[in-house]
């Protein structure tokens, strides 16, 4: 009996503090669609999710029995008796009280409100512009060929050749391009395989071929980074902007016009360009690898959107970063900004390996023997091939015999 009047007691209590600070707030425009539907979700909160905007979903995610009576008698127990909207809300906005067997960083997490999006997005628009920019680049470069032709050597061969990269330069260049070309086709096989390569060769083809893609793209990423590592500290001094790179641009490289060949070092301004283009990339699609290698162990995005909205930029494009994250969200932000630089480096990637081996006669053999043809070098980097005889000519007067001998 006394059990029953406390229990009619405490509810009589909520119900008046609730009816009372629902009499003290404020009617605003935001609070009375709510009023009229009892705090559910309106028509307007429908049609805004639908055309695309975002919804404040406070309203949902702070009503999830909480406040109920039932809530305080036990919501997730086995006699709990919450409402089932109650427990989903709580279980969506991570606010339920639940207990997990395992203690993984995401293994408290049973509903990931943004996986859809995240799908839509990686097999949409992500997928979609990324191969308008592989086709493009391939595009560009055909009709490059069929306008310019193949860039020949203008001067006679002196049938005399330069050393133009030795042995570990050329190995290190080998173990980066390789190893990225194949992580490049292994992720473009996870990323298209499901809708275009299931159709042509079978579910069975393709989850033995989708496995064995996995083990090379997560193996051969070793690789890769030491790659990165060799190129690095082979050329990074070799690749700092000069003055007569501003020539080279001008001129762009000669590459539109024959007989015309701007004066470089050993790495002319486009080379430097390239260069960079891939430490920086490589770095970057690096790091969004390793969070993939290692789930929800090296969270980075919540921190850098942190950093960044710090600078008001974001703010200034109309972007709203979020700052909290859950793993999930992590690792989807990880996966997507690993696709975009992927698809940034494979279009670089394209370029260059076109105007090292097709577009360029003689530029293969830098890498391939490491001995350039001597008029190529003199056309294509005049300045390196002067220090080079230069440096030549140094060694010969070391070893001539002085005139006392």
């Amino acid at each position: 009996m006394f059990r029953l009047l406390f229990t009619i007691t405490l509810v009589l209590g909520l119900a008046s503090a609730a009816t009372a600070q629902e009499a003290d707030a404020p009617d605003t425009a935001e609070s009375a669609p709510r009023a009229q539907t009892g705090g559910a979700t309106t028509l307007e909160d429908i049609l805004a999710r639908q055309r695309g905007e975002t919804v404040d979903n406070s309203y949902r995610s702070s009503n999830t029995g909480a406040g109920n009576v039932e809530a305080l008698i036990g919501q997730l127990r086995s006699q709990g008796t919450a409402s089932n909207s109650d427990i989903y809300r709580s279980l969506r906005f991570g606010s339920a009280d639940v207990n997990v067997s395992s203690r993984g960083p995401a293994d408290g997490v049973l509903i990931q409100d943004d996986g859809m999006w995240w799908l839509q997005f990686r097999t949409g628009p992500l997928r979609d512009y990324g191969t308008y920019a592989l086709a493009g680049m391939l595009f560009i470069l055909a009709l490059f060929y069929v306008i310019r032709g193949r860039i020949r050597i203008d001067g006679e061969r002196t049938g005399r050749t330069v050393t133009r990269f030795r042995g570990f330069e050329r190995f290190g260049h080998w173990l980066f391009g390789v190893s990225f070309l194949v992580l490049g086709a292994t992720g473009l096989i996870s990323l298209y395989g499901r809708d275009f390569l299931i159709p042509l060769v079978g579910k069975n083809t393709f989850a033995t071929l989708a496995l064995a893609s996995k083990w090379l793209h997560n193996n051969l990423a070793w690789a890769f980074m030491l790659g990165l590592v060799i190129i690095i500290v082979n050329w990074v001094a070799h690749n700092i902007p000069n003055r007569h790179d501003l020539v080279w641009l001008a001129k762009a490289g000669g590459l539109f016009s024959k007989h015309s060949h701007p004066p470089a070092r050993k790495f002319n301004a486009g080379q430097k360009i390239i260069f960079w283009a891939c430490v920086l990339l490589g770095i970057s699609i690096s790091l969004s690898g390793l969070s993939l290698l290692f789930p929800f162990e090296l969270p980075m995005f919540a921190k850098t959107f942190a950093l960044a909205n710090e600078t008001g930029l974001p703010q200034a494009m109309g972007l709203n970063l979020p700052e909290e994250m859950s793993p999930h969200q992590e690792m989807q932000y990880a996966q997507m900004w690993h696709v975009i630089v992927a698809y940034a480096f494979l279009a670089i990637i394209l370029a260059h390996i076109y105007l090292g081996s097709l577009g360029m006669e003689g530029a293969f053999d830098a890498m391939g023997s490491g001995e350039v043809e001597e008029q190529w070098a003199r056309e294509h980097h005049s300045l390196w091939l002067d220090e080079v005889k230069q440096a030549e000519a140094a060694q010969e007067g070391d070893k001539s015999p002085s005139p006392a001998e």
